[in-house]
């Protein structure tokens, strides 16, 4: 038990965390993780730097697992846990010593809860995030294993709990970009991602989409959400995250001419003699 920790029992808690390229964020996470029973971090196959070395040096159970999509990563992951209680992180993630010690008490209360979710806290170009739709940004991350999954869409999942839910007060410090080109950069890859997924359960691109959902969402995440209190890194945010929505569904809709496109020279070619 560490110095930080409240006395008396406590369920003991593993914590599971998914990692690729994570070399400037892991030790970080791995630090704020050491009280916990079992720290387990699963690293995606396709990493390249020392992630792998760096997990193994703390002490963490490391294990190398080839990439299908975040929700199935995580999920095994959570299979690999020893006990029951689950904290979820990712390698971008920390946890304060508040933060902490409000886990700690929870695991040690025993309450109705089956899973208590977490309030992420960003830091993004320059200043901890607090408005938009970066903040508040509730997940859940402690959990029972017993009664819990990981479901939804990649690139982004969530936990499915079966019972009550509560919620701990503190911030998960969350490092998600290293600067405007790294958000840029997930854009492209998430966004192709997401299209996909919304082209295999059938759903098309439409013009409302296109051209009415980006500056929708601009406006919701700058002035109904307050992203405006941010100052410029809100504005840039609010920016980005119309950006993101044009992306996917324009990407959706390229696939509907791509296929249009296939299927009429399929046609042509099945009219020739």
């Amino acid at each position: 038990m560490s110095a930080a920790e409240p006395a008396g029992a406590r369920a003991p808690v593993s914590v599971c965390i998914i990692a690729c390229n994570e070399e400037g964020n892991l030790p970080r996470c791995l630090e704020s993780a050491a009280w916990a029973d079992e720290v387990v971090v699963v690293v995606d196959t396709r990493s390249t730097d020392a992630t792998e070395a760096l997990a193994r040096e703390a002490g963490a159970r490391t294990i190398l697992h080839a990439y299908e999509g975040n929700i199935e990563q995580k999920n095994f992951a959570l299979g690999e846990a020893k006990h029951d209680w689950v904290l979820s992180l990712d390698a971008d993630e920390a946890l304060t010593p508040e933060l902490t010690a409000a886990v700690q008490s929870a695991l040690s209360a025993d309450g109705p809860d089956a899973g208590y979710e977490l309030n992420r806290l960003t830091w993004h170009l320059g200043r901890w995030i607090r408005h938009g739709e970066f903040y508040p940004d509730w997940q859940m991350r402690l959990f029972r294993r017993s009664q819990a999954r990981v479901v939804g869409v990649n690139p982004h999942g969530r936990v499915e709990l079966v019972g009550r839910a509560g919620r701990i007060d503190g911030d998960l410090l969350h490092y998600s970009y290293r600067d405007l080109a790294d958000q840029i950069a997930r854009i492209q890859d998430f966004s192709r991602i997401q299209a996909a997924a919304m082209w295999a359960a059938g759903r098309r691109a439409s013009l409302f989409d296109l051209g009415l959902r980006p500056p929708l969402r601009f406006l919701r995440c700058y002035l109904l959400k307050q992203g405006i209190r941010d100052g410029g890194p809100g504005f840039v945010i609010a920016a980005a995250t119309a950006f993101h929505v044009f992306l996917k569904y324009a990407k959706l809709w390229e696939l509907g001419r791509n296929a249009g496109a296939s299927a009429e020279q399929a046609a042509g070619k099945a009219r020739r003699p």
